[in-house]
């Protein structure tokens, strides 16, 4: 709680000066400590948050991370296909700027598929 406490701070911080980016980036940090707390609807508003933010300034990297904590959680809850969509998107962004992140999500995605298949 005093992590999520710091965050919220942070997030005010960041508005006051007008840090977009780092607003994505807290708003990501908040929402994997709610869902570490259990807290999964409100983990998946603050990725949702951080993405469209992510979106609007074009910064790829954070799309792609928030893309795949999306596809984790969707994959946890049994939605298998909506996993499925969140971590293709991360991988295609992985792949176009050749990051290393690439090969994880591309597990994660061949997991997901058999998944898919064996239900």
């Amino acid at each position: 709680e005093e992590a999520i406490a710091l965050y919220q701070q942070s997030l005010a911080i960041d508005e006051q000066i007008g840090d977009v980016q780092g607003k994505a980036a807290t708003l990501h940090c908040l929402g994997r400590l709610k869902a570490n707390s259990g807290e999964i609807e409100e983990a998946i508003a603050l990725y949702q948050q951080s993405l469209a933010i992510n979106e609007q300034i074009g910064a790829v990297q954070g799309q792609a991370m928030t893309l795949g904590w999306l596809g984790g959680m969707a994959e946890q809850q049994g939605n298998y296909n909506q996993a499925l969509d969140y971590l293709q998107a991360a991988l295609e962004i992985l792949q176009r700027i050749q990051s290393p992140d690439a090969e994880v999500v591309r597990q994660m995605v061949a997991r997901v598929e058999d998944l898919i298949r064996n239900s």
